[in-house]
């Protein structure tokens, strides 16, 4: 086959494109396996036809989802190309670990990391040698029926063409490059070749002192002797097995085994041949494959992979089995890394995982590096309760003492998430989940530690999760809605206001206040945009009450502002923009900031907060009190209002009221008047309350006394004749 080159025109065929890339790789394949290949083809005309196999390789290498099994068809491939000598192999598993990454890592739609890259190859060359071996181990079959037909018509013949049957088949014999032997029915060996002889050492005084049904070894499959047996019997003409072997030198020789039952010109059996291909180095190939594709480069430990191997056939175990797991994650290790460079992390979790290892010596236990500093410990047994509490205290009295690297002594801490039970019950990827749950429960919990997973706290976690992921979707979807609590003046009982407050219906759990999602917001950065909403939906409705309800409807509308709000550079465009489309006058908004978000807050901070206040914004101080703030720092900050927390008027709810709880609040109020500042109290309930307050001066209020939050329809026609 023969593939022309592209036109050096074509951009896909410039040196450093992806075809120029792919041509490199496939010319180095080919000067690394042209000599070792039974061809008429010259090199260049072998390297376009290496060329398709490339290509494949690079699509199977960027393949989403991975999947390394076509790379046999390329294993195969070899085969018929006539690549069947055993370096071939060898030399074509080389190029690919060491040139198909850096040639065409590059290559597909996006680039790959390295240590996928590097895991990806691994896979690719397992299952291609696992193709080349197929391929060849049937080439060798077609070999020895050939073979086969040759012996039992050499002894079949009639007299006047035995000799020369004997001497093609001496020849065939003689010559074949695979193990040949022939024994009676009895196991003497009566005859072998000299490749089954090299097989074995050379030695072909140790071959035939033996008989066949002596060459026992301990990994036989049980089917071996059964079919052997059927066969001597003359139940069974052929059989074909892996088979392993002592050698004289103590050494195992592993081979594919085929042996087949001849027949006299009656029919009956007479001898048996077996033909042998050494799969030794082979073997050994694949399990340095395999042990690749299982082992942790960096630190030596089992892998994901493997982990799960080995976790789900502990989950599948016999009844009464129980199994434990310590999932561990380092605190503070990317401190590391981004102080002393990824060098030092990698030594730092090379000596880490040493000490796990030394932690995990007993029957059952494992220790396995799942990825960056994430590793886990498995224990199985009949009472891993307590045996899986002293793992993860091995583990944690391990990492106590400093590591020294150039000359620094680092200290090594880590939480561990734990989950223990028996057999049977879960999954792997339910095990795993539940244990890095718990893990960061560790983690909050100030780290150094480990905790034992708890059912409803991960419930909870997988809530949260469940939530954050919903939260940018529902947001498309109009999920969010908003229900609006009236702002009372306290002098004649008049709605002043009203405080806008978002709520999500959510599709599984039904209506949740702003505690449940509000942070889950703020840490993806979705507050943003789900606050830019809440404020033109909120302007929209104020100027709608502007408009339909003059006759005492409310006159301003309260928006919530999250800290993250405060720090987006287009915070006062925006509001002016919905100020302006909406045609709300600036006076008749209120934003409502955090007093925590202001503690220590720069010019830069307050530059915006100031630009709004100037443009007749109202800027409320939300939760004042609770922030332990220099009450001095109120000089500085450009807002209008304080909204005081509701744990300073609780003790007013009684009769007759806290009476220091009345000297906080009188003092409060005081200040805030002599700074020009409106106070407004959240959490009335009472009607005591709501005179003791308006007593002490406080201006407007809001509370379930008044009315809870509602629908927007429902503020205007709101009835307050009790609330003065």
């Amino acid at each position: 086959m023969s593939i022309p080159a592209q036109a050096s025109g074509e951009p896909d065929a410039e040196p450093d494109g992806p075809e120029g890339r792919l041509r490199r790789f496939a010319r180095i394949w080919s000067r690394a396996i042209f000599p070792l290949t039974a061809t008429s083809l010259t090199r260049p005309e072998f390297e376009q036809h290496l060329l398709p196999l490339a290509r494949e390789l690079n699509g199977i290498l960027h393949a989403h989802p991975f999947d390394a099994s076509p790379a046999q068809r390329i294993g195969a491939a070899l085969i018929d190309a006539h690549c069947t000598d055993p370096d071939a192999l060898s030399s074509t598993l080389g190029v690919v670990d060491s040139y198909l990454v850096l040639y065409c890592g590059g290559n597909g739609p996006g680039p790959l990391s390295t240590e996928d890259g590097r895991a990806r190859c691994a896979r690719i060359q397992h299952t291609l040698a696992a193709g080349f071996t197929g391929a060849l181990r049937e080439r060798t079959l077609a070999e020895q029926e050939a073979i086969a037909r040759s012996a039992l018509t050499a002894r079949s013949h009639a007299e006047e063409a035995l000799h020369a049957t004997e001497a093609r088949f001496r020849a065939v014999f003689k010559d074949a490059a695979i193990g040949i032997g022939i024994a009676d029915l009895d196991g003497n060996i009566l005859e072998i070749n000299d490749t089954l002889t090299r097989m074995f050492g050379g030695l072909e005084h140790h071959v035939r002192s033996h008989k066949v049904n002596e060459w026992v070894h301990p990994e036989d499959s049980p089917q071996v002797w059964k079919y052997y047996d059927e066969l001597v019997r003359g139940e069974r003409e052929h059989y074909r097995v892996e088979k392993a072997y002592y050698r004289n030198d103590g050494t195992v020789l592993w081979t594919n085994l085929t042996v087949s039952l001849l027949r006299d010109s009656e029919g009956r059996p007479e001898y048996q041949l077996a033909l042998m291909e050494d799969t030794t180095e082979r073997r050994l190939l694949n399990l340095r494959l395999r042990y690749e594709a299982t082992h942790d480069a960096l630190t030596g430990l089992p892998n994901r992979t493997l982990f799960f191997e080995r976790l789900e056939k502990a989950l599948t175990a016999q009844e009464g089995v129980r199994f434990g797991l310590c999932y561990l994650d380092l605190d503070g290790f990317k401190a590391i890394n981004d102080s002393l460079g990824h060098a030092a992390g990698d030594r730092l979790l090379v000596e880490v995982a040493d000490r796990l290892q030394s932690c995990a010596t007993a029957p059952g236990e494992m220790v396995a590096r799942l990825g960056g500093d994430e590793f886990v410990a498995l224990t199985t047994g009949p009472d891993t309760a307590e045996e899986v509490h002293e793992l993860a205290g091995r583990i944690l009295n391990a990492l106590a003492t400093p590591i020294r690297l150039d000359g620094r002594e680092l200290s090594v801490r880590g939480s561990i998430g734990i989950v223990e039970g028996p057999a049977g019950e879960r999954g792997a990827a339910e095990v795993l989940r539940s244990a890095d749950i718990t893990m960061y429960r560790a983690k909050a919990a100030g780290g150094n530690r480990f905790q034992l997973a708890d059912a409803e706290a991960d419930e909870r976690a997988i809530t949260r999760h469940g939530l954050t992921t919903a939260l940018p979707a529902a947001l498309d979807r109009g999920e969010f809605f908003i229900e609006y609590q009236p702002l009372v003046h306290l002098g004649d009982g008049t709605v002043h206001g009203a405080e806008a407050l978002v709520r999500w219906c959510h599709p599984q759990h039904g209506v949740l206040g702003p505690d449940r999602f509000i942070p889950l917001a703020e840490h993806t950065g979705l507050i943003v945009p789900l606050g830019r909403w809440v404020l033109e939906e909120s302007v929209r409705q104020a100027n709608f009450w502007q408009e339909r309800h003059s006759d005492g409807g409310p006159l301003r509308i309260n928006v919530n502002l999250s800290p993250t709000q405060l720090h987006h550079p287009r915070l006062v465009a925006e509001t002016v923009d919905v100020l302006e489309r909406s045609g709300l006058e600036p006076g008749a908004l209120c934003l409502e900031v955090t007093e925590s978000a202001l503690i220590g807050a720069d010019d830069d901070l307050l530059k915006p907060l100031r630009q709004l206040a100037e443009m007749g914004v109202d800027i409320a101080l939300d939760d004042f009190g609770t922030g332990y703030s220099n009450l001095a720092n109120l000089r500085r900050l450009p807002v209008s209002v304080l909204k005081l927390d509701r744990s300073f008027t609780r003790g007013m709810q009684q009769h007759p009221a806290d009476p220091v709880d009345l000297k906080i609040v009188e003092g409060i109020v005081s200040l805030a008047h002599s700074l020009e500042l409106a106070v407004t109290v959240e959490g009335v309930e009472t009607g005591a309350q709501a005179e003791q307050l308006r007593r002490i001066g406080c201006d407007t209020a809001q509370g379930w006394y008044y009315a809870r939050p509602g629908a927007p329809d429902r503020i205007h026609s709101l009835l307050l004749a009790d609330a003065v």
